[in-house]
């Protein structure tokens, strides 16, 4: 059994993933260590970290056994950025050329300026 040696940055001690393998990928990795705290996936992703420089490794990295990481939580990445407006039928870039009402036209700013912004439901 191989292991991935990890803590989160606001924790003291370091906890344990084994695998089958010389490495582990990064996604299984996270799949791993959210599982074992119980964290859901909607709710954040993983950052992992060298221990020894800080360096984020790259979403298809291999991680080597027996080497220690440092986990950082991060807010889910949205899944598709250019979805349309809800409540709208306006997907224009650029109001002020829009083919539209004065109103429709601040509707529609509201709108897209509060679109990535969903408070806890």
């Amino acid at each position: 059994m191989s292991g991935v040696h990890y803590k989160f940055s606001s924790k003291l001690g370091y906890d344990v993933v084994t695998f089958h393998g010389h490495s582990i990928s990064l996604a299984d990795l996270k799949r791993q260590i959210m599982a074992r705290e119980r964290l859901k996936v909607a709710n954040c992703d993983l950052q992992i970290l060298k221990a020894e420089t800080s360096e984020e490794y790259s979403d298809d990295a291999q991680i080597p056994k027996n080497i220690s990481v440092i986990v950082k939580r991060v807010p889910a990445r949205a899944t598709n950025q250019k979805e349309p407006v809800r409540g709208t039928s306006k997907a224009t870039p650029n109001l002020a050329e829009a083919n539209a009402a004065e109103e429709d036209k601040i509707k529609a700013m509201m709108i897209q300026s509060c679109r990535y912004y969903e408070p806890l439901k």
